[in-house]
């Protein structure tokens, strides 16, 4: 018979030690043999000591915060599956999660990942958070049937991308195109992965089988100005290294009017009652942060996109 595919879990933490208890009691749990890594980027909240209490728990220590992205990444070059899932810290996985991930990804080699069916936890009756990655006509990243009822997303489909926050890679895809885009360091890293998996040919799937309940926002605050200033700076990068030239620079385009828009407007008397996305403070720092980035993303936009590229090859979804 076969050997069994050989499967790691990677769980990148940050301040999480009150969240990793669940996590790794789910994946104690799993029905398939696998590996599991925790990558600590530089906690300081008695993570140390929480993960001394799971000895079978490989653990990567960084010596500073690399955020999600460089954890990620770390954990995908120290894993030694050739199948690598990710497991948000604030999510607890159904122990049929990890197998029906890999009885996904081995039906077909152009598979290069699978990504799960992400419920709100706690949520009754059940409420969708995330059943993949879809990018809008506004070019904006979006979970796909995020607050949907689960019975929409009842069937296996190809998707366009995978979210990092319950999902499996094979490693040597993952690694060919370059891993996940560390300067991203927190959000959009997942996007970037999965349209350069797809430029280079490789097919991502969704499993409605491979369940997960999670804590939405429980490590992270998407009414925070570091979301916002992540968010807007990423997506920018992530067009500039994957999109096509005309939409990318529209892109760019529009984000400079908006801000200078804003600041026209509202001039001195700004008084921060604004989302933070349209503070003209914040958008000039995205600004700065990007520009000082985009040598290096169109180095590395010469290697994802050799060619010139069509507006009509745009992965728009809904």
């Amino acid at each position: 018979m076969p050997s069994e595919p050989q499967a790691s879990v990677v769980v990148v933490t940050w301040q999480g030690a009150h969240l990793l208890p669940d996590c790794l009691d789910s994946l104690a749990r799993q029905t398939v043999a696998h590996e599991v890594l925790v990558v600590d980027n530089a906690s300081t909240d008695g993570t140390a000591e929480v993960l001394r209490r799971y000895p079978h728990v490989r653990v990567v220590r960084t010596e500073r915060n690399l955020g999600f992205a460089g954890g990620a990444e770390a954990g995908l070059r120290a894993a030694t599956g050739e199948f690598v899932a990710f497991l948000n810290n604030d999510a607890v996985a159904e122990p049929t999660w990890l197998a029906a991930l890999l009885a996904t990804i081995v039906t077909d080699d152009r598979i290069a990942a699978v990504t799960s069916l992400m419920l709100l936890a706690g949520s009754d009756p059940p409420v969708v958070n995330n059943a993949g990655v879809v990018v809008l006509p506004t070019l904006y990243g979006a979970d796909r049937a995020a607050g949907a009822d689960p019975a929409t997303v009842a069937e296996p489909a190809e998707v366009f991308g995978f979210s990092g926050g319950a999902a499996l890679l094979r490693r040597s895809a993952a690694l060919t195109v370059g891993g996940f885009p560390t300067p991203f360091f927190l959000y959009y890293e997942d996007t970037d992965l999965s349209w350069r998996l797809r430029l280079a040919g490789w097919s991502i799937r969704y499993e409605p089988a491979a369940v997960v309940h999670h804590r939405h926002a429980a490590t992270s605050d998407r009414m925070s100005p570091l979301f916002a200033f992540h968010n807007e700076r990423n997506r920018l990068l992530l067009l500039v290294r994957c999109a096509p030239a005309a939409p990318a620079a529209a892109a760019w385009g529009r984000f400079l009017l908006t801000t200078a828009s804003l600041a026209l407007r509202h001039g001195r008397r700004l008084r921060g009652a604004e989302p933070h996305n349209l503070r003209v403070s914040l958008r000039l720092r995205v600004l700065a942060s990007a520009v000082r980035l985009l040598p290096w993303a169109l180095r590395e936009r010469r290697r994802i996109r050799p060619g010139a590229g069509r507006a009509t090859d745009l992965p728009l979804g809904a």
